[in-house]
């Protein structure tokens, strides 16, 4: 059974100081602690660790680098052992690349059972950063697992429920967005003409399908005349 000062120690010989250091300017350090270890690394050890993930959900939630371990072995887990420590998961996202990383494939065979967790996430109220990155984890998980014909009065239920609700909750809807013009163009447009999307949204959904090639250049053009101020 590994102990929480072996994992550091094994943490701490892979950490890049230069890389903390990009790591503190983008996500910030305000929550965790961050060793600055690169995604790839963490994911081995992830692997070496595949059957620790009850030990690890002893260690305390001190480093960026542990909460990630511990997420990482959680989303490799059976659903229904998933669903059991679910919660628990989405209270540890703190910051967007957390929430971003976190994408448990037993979600994908399970979609439809797991449909009132996304609703639940997506009105989370909570007051505080961490309701932020609870809401937006919904976003992440619809943009995953759910972007076809079959979901999206789902998606565009969650997303009319987004309003001005920080800046990483209107990046993640607006990213889920953009996946769905870039799949369901006209009915992705239909909903950003409605009174259902908030208008930061919209603009942000835009740019981000703009930015994309896998859009013509002509949707782009109509995409840029939708926009408002």
């Amino acid at each position: 059974m590994i102990t929480y000062n072996e994992v550091l120690e094994e943490i701490s010989a892979l950490s890049e100081p230069d890389f903390a250091d990009f790591q503190k300017r983008i996500i910030g350090d305000k929550v965790l602690k961050i060793f600055g270890v690169r995604t790839p690394a963490l994911r081995k050890l992830a692997k070496k660790y595949a059957d620790e993930s009850e030990c690890f959900s002893s260690f305390p939630n001190e480093y960026y680098e542990v909460v990630f371990l511990k997420l990482t072995l959680a989303a490799r887990m059976p659903y229904y052992s998933f669903l059991e420590v679910c919660d628990d998961c989405v209270c540890l996202l703190t910051d967007w690349a957390l929430c971003d990383c976190f994408a448990p494939a037993c979600i994908e065979k399970n979609r439809e059972e797991f449909i009132p967790y996304i609703k639940k996430y997506a009105a989370c109220t909570a007051g505080h950063d961490g309701g932020m990155f609870v809401r937006r984890f919904a976003f992440t998980t619809l943009l995953h697992f759910y972007v076809d014909e079959d979901h999206l009065p789902l998606i565009f239920e969650c997303v009319s429920g987004c309003r001005n609700d920080g800046y990483y909750v209107v990046m993640g809807a607006a990213w889920l967005l953009a996946e769905v013009l870039i799949k369901h163009y006209e009915r992705g447009c239909e909903f950003l003409n409605s009174s259902m999307c908030d208008i930061n949204i919209r603009n942000k959904a835009i740019s981000k399908a703009c930015d994309s090639f896998r859009v013509s250049d002509e949707r782009k053009r109509e995409l840029r005349r939708l926009r408002r101020s």
